[in-house]
């Protein structure tokens, strides 16, 4: 799974942007997107709720770092970034820093994830504050900024979580989406937010995509942090403060949109292409993970196609 993840990447990443490389920058997309506009595109692109057989609060693929190099060689300003799945997109996104991102989903849970990735990021100025909070542990206080991810993720792993930080955590992040932005969230909305954050208090750094954590073949929330490329680079999101701090900057400017949607699906990556054409934007990078293993089995794999073709039109 790991070594498909990782040739879709490329196949899809790279050809796309090899692609696309005559065309020019985009020059139209807004630097950044007002609260009302990020939430009328995740209204309006969404789909209904889909299914799939895992919370899949965490990736899964150790790897998915090994392409950046390749990635970024092909890369230019002003392409914009489609990506599927959990928080691995931060770390591309991190690594390209793209105009605009979406991340669709046929999830809704994905996007109270996100959401709640959003807030977390928004209200943490550093990373021993985002992971204070996103595991309801207080920050250890050997922690510095200059901390390597994997010391990081090391020292939270050894503080014992706090029901009364959990629920801190849990209030700013609701007044930080519903009154600072005006998010109209449903109250099935706040109860996955609060699953989710649930999730990794009860598994901290261990959190794994089966979430039973490391006694399983999955990779932790941990070792995906503290990955390296293929030659012992740091690329995670975490890696550095600079790294997530050009990650807080697109979540600051509500650059990274999700969206839940099918990639076969009727409405929802359409209209990410519309807006995207309307603002002669480039696609440089599509991310999928093993998305394309379900549409060949359920058959829908030219619908994804005819998408994708419509789109460069």
């Amino acid at each position: 799974m790991v070594l498909r993840h990782r040739l879709t990447v490329v196949r899809l990443g790279l050809a796309l942007c090899m692609g696309v490389a005559a065309a020019q920058p985009a020059r139209t997309l807004p630097e950044k997107l007002p609260d009302a506009e990020f939430w009328r595109l995740v209204s309006e692109m969404s789909e209904q709720n889909g299914h799939f057989p895992s919370d899949n609060l965490v990736s899964n693929e150790l790897t998915y770092q090994w392409v950046i190099p390749a990635l970024q060689r092909r890369w230019a300003g002003g392409r914009a970034y489609l990506g599927v799945g959990p928080d691995q997109n931060f770390t591309y996104l991190a690594a390209l820093e793209p105009s605009i991102a979406f991340i669709v989903d046929i999830r809704r849970d994905n996007l109270r994830l996100q959401l709640l990735y959003k807030a977390l990021i928004e209200t943490s100025p550093t990373r021993g504050v985002f992971l204070s909070r996103l595991f309801s542990r207080a920050a250890p206080p050997s922690v510095t900024v200059d901390e390597s991810a994997a010391a990081l993720l090391e020292a939270f792993r050894e503080v014992a979580p706090s029901q009364d930080l959990f629920l801190e955590t849990l209030a700013v992040v609701r007044a930080h989406l519903i009154v600072q932005h005006g998010f109209g969230l449903t109250p099935e909305d706040l109860s996955g937010i609060e699953y989710v954050l649930s999730a990794f208090l009860y598994a901290g750094p261990s959190l794994a995509y089966a979430n039973t954590g490391r006694m399983t073949r999955y990779p932790s929330y941990q070792d995906l942090m503290a990955a390296t490329d293929e030659v012992g680079v740091a690329r995670s999101y975490l890696a550095s403060e600079d790294l997530y701090g050009r990650l807080r900057s697109l979540q600051v400017r509500n650059l990274i949109v999700p969206v839940v949607g099918d990639f076969a699906g009727p409405k929802a990556l359409r209209q990410v292409g519309e807006y995207l054409h309307a603002h002669r934007a480039v696609v440089g990078t599509i991310y999928t993970s093993n998305v394309e293993q379900y549409l060949f089995q359920y058959g829908t794999w030219k619908a994804y196609y005819d998408v994708l073709a419509h789109s460069r039109e």
